[in-house]
């Protein structure tokens, strides 16, 4: 028996719009696609814009995934690029639109709305006079901004908001030849990670020109002039929007659809909105986070894309359920790739979680290429359940997170790690795998084998009577160390310990907490009260510098 034609329209194509229109085609050979969408493309690579700006993507044509002929032919879609929704009458079952000839209907069975989202724009007193302001979400975008920089070849740009975008701009606009600027509200960039693990982005910042203006924002513009809130001055004659991005729901207002925090769309499992035979995919919807089971907006494309195409499956009687999303993220800032899954530390108020701070390397530490990794797991000490963890590293950055993240998806408990048996051979891993290395880590704590301490707890505890031993060796030591650290180094502490007091309570460190923890082992044996830096010397001293002493 033949099923009934239905006519499917989506608002909106990129990664949830264009997952679930030709996934649905396949699945549906017969029914009628149409797919709206304002801008001029409907398939093309937004994550790659930032890296044609400096040419690292040399052409402009590499970042439009399919084009329009090849999705209209292959897949039999009716693409209609330039063409805006105004209004949805879901009694009718009509879209409204506005194209540059005027006004037109747009009839529906099924209606999927993939809008996604929209820069936040700049609010400061004069922003209008600024000719060479920009946000950069999508190919005629970066058209503008191209050729802003061919046409008045700005030697110095600032960008508002350090976060995965601003900071891909920043990158691209020094590699064109351009000094930036980064004004940022909060006391640090990358907002999805904890200040201490950010601290190494702003490191890698400095490192290559570009000037920070943290827990900083403009307050005035005149022209090309920028005033800052604390006093400073900037020229500059590109600006770029990166405060963030909101769902692109205007048009729904008045429609019946519920919309929710932030006005995203209200969704149930199954990707329904509030209205019969509408559904809603990708950036602007609320989805509920896989660890908390909390609302939240998540614009990223990966989810986007399941999401087109779980919709797709259920439309045509596959089961599927909107199973939430972690987050999961990476970006590279020069020489390094930050990563993140899950939660970080100022999410898990009033959770009895805890933080752990380890080095690697991202393959055996005796090949040439093996490069320092450093990540920071988080996991409820009640539970064991994995919360989170952010990693950073020249290498391995992706590998680390990924694998963390599947494991939190599968349900495993920290102390699994230990046991998962990742690929080793000295070119691409290590016999002993940093994730395998944090399960450890996370099994000894469990245990109550280790008593770790935070850097940020440091001073506190120094205050309480605490005496802190560096058990590195003397050139380390040397080198540079924490004030007031007495080094013991590692190989020496059994026979020094008559130099120690078992009325008092120590706190050691070395470079990255291996070795301490040796120290800790050795110390507590003995009848000594110690607990080991989380991180040690690596991480203090970054987050730290004005407290080392060489």
């Amino acid at each position: 028996m033949n099923k009934e034609k239905k006519t499917v329209v989506i608002v909106g194509g990129v990664a949830g719009g264009m997952s679930f229109a030709t996934r649905y085609r396949r699945l549906n050979q017969e029914d009628k696609i149409i797919v709206v969408d304002k801008n001029p493309y409907v398939s093309f690579a937004n994550c790659g814009l930032p890296y044609h700006i400096s040419y690292e993507i040399e052409e402009r044509g590499d970042l439009i995934v399919v084009g329009q002929e090849t999705l209209e032919k292959r897949f039999q879609l009716e693409i209609r690029p330039n063409e805006e929704v105004i209004s949805i009458d879901s009694e009718e079952k009509v879209l409204r639109t506005k194209t540059k000839e005027g006004e037109g209907k747009i009839p529906y069975d099924v209606l999927v709305l993939s809008p996604g989202a929209v820069p936040i724009s700049l609010e400061a007193e004069g922003i209008e006079s600024h000719k060479g302001t920009f946000g950069l979400r999508n190919i005629p975008d970066l058209d503008r901004i191209m050729q802003f920089i061919e046409e008045e070849k700005p030697e110095e740009a600032t960008i508002v908001g350090g976060g995965f975008i601003g900071l891909e701009v920043a990158e691209n606009l020094v590699d064109r030849g351009i000094s930036v600027n980064m004004i940022q509200r909060s006391g640090s960039v990358l907002p999805p990670f904890d200040p201490e693990m950010a601290r190494f982005a702003q490191e890698e910042l400095e490192n290559n020109g570009v000037k920070l203006f943290l827990e900083n924002e403009i307050e005035k513009i005149e022209g090309n002039t920028l005033t800052l809130k604390d006093g400073t001055v900037l020229e500059s004659k590109l600006l770029i929007e990166a405060i963030g991005v909101r769902p692109e729901t205007e048009f729904l207002k008045g429609s019946g659809i519920e919309l929710g925090m932030k006005d995203g769309i209200v969704v149930n499992e199954n990707y329904e909105t509030s209205v019969k035979d509408i559904y809603a995919i990708g950036d602007a919807i609320i989805v509920k986070h896989t660890i908390t089971g909390e609302d939240a907006m998540i614009a990223l494309a990966s989810p986007a894309n399941r999401q087109g195409r779980q919709l797709a499956d259920m439309l045509s009687g596959i089961e599927h359920k909107l199973s939430g999303s972690l987050g999961t993220a990476i970006v590279r800032i020069f020489t390094k790739a930050f990563g993140s899954t899950g939660l970080k530390e100022a999410q898990l108020k009033g959770r009895n979680f805890q933080a752990l701070h380890l080095v690697g390397k991202s393959n055996a530490g005796y090949f040439p290429t093996a490069k320092d990794v450093y990540l920071k797991v988080l996991f409820d000490k009640d539970t064991h359940e994995i919360l989170g963890a952010q990693a950073i590293g020249e290498k391995g950055v992706d590998k680390r997170i990924d694998v963390i993240a599947t494991a939190i998806k599968a349900g495993m408990k920290v102390e699994d790690l230990q046991e998962l048996e990742l690929s080793y051979a000295p070119p691409f891993g290590s016999a002993k795998d940093l994730v395998n290395m944090a399960g450890y880590f996370a099994h000894n704590v469990i245990l109550g084998l280790t008593n770790p301490i935070q850097i940020y707890e440091l001073q506190e505890k120094l205050e309480e009577g605490y005496e802190l031993i560096d058990v590195r060796g003397e050139k380390e030591y040397a080198a540079g160390h924490i004030q007031g650290a007495k080094n013991i180094p590692l190989d020496e502490l059994r026979d020094r310990l008559k130099e120690l007091d078992k009325n008092k309570k120590y706190i050691v460190h070395c470079r990255s907490s291996v070795r301490s923890y040796n120290a800790e082992r050795i110390l507590k044996e003995a009848g000594y009260s110690v607990m080991n830096l989380d991180g040690s010397y690596i991480y203090y001293s970054a987050n730290y510098p004005e407290k080392i002493e060489k």
